[in-house]
């Protein structure tokens, strides 16, 4: 399901790749990435993600953040690796798709510095 919930107040953090194809496609750093004093997420505009269009589709869909490629599974502080309850292809997530982006999301939490080996 492509319903662009997730793409709404969007906190998705960015990889040095991410930021690499999107760039690659044209995009400045500073046009669809802020900085939160610890890594590049991508900037909301209006409330919703950068590169969502008025008819809540992704303009860069193919070329996507490794986060959103991997979402709803997500990385909650006090629960761990999880599956966004907020998301309608919440419950369609299987445990094989669940553990294979688990893998995905750390390796990207990881990169961030938001992943401590004690959260194992």
């Amino acid at each position: 399901m492509k319903c662009g919930k997730c793409c709404i107040e969007t906190e998705m953090p960015l990889t040095r790749r991410d930021i690499s194809r999107i760039e690659s496609l044209g995009y400045r750093l500073d046009e669809f990435a802020i900085f939160n004093g610890k890594y590049y997420q991508l900037k909301n505009i209006n409330g919703h993600c950068y590169f969502l269009d008025q008819k809540m589709k992704c303009k860069i869909y193919p070329y996507r953040p490794e986060g959103c490629r991997i979402y709803p599974v997500i990385y909650l502080s006090k629960v761990g690796v999880t599956v966004d309850e907020d998301c309608p292809a919440a419950k369609k997530a299987t445990i094989n798709e669940i553990c294979e982006k688990a893998k995905k999301l750390i390796e990207i939490l990881r990169e961030i510095g938001e992943y401590e080996e004690d959260n194992k």
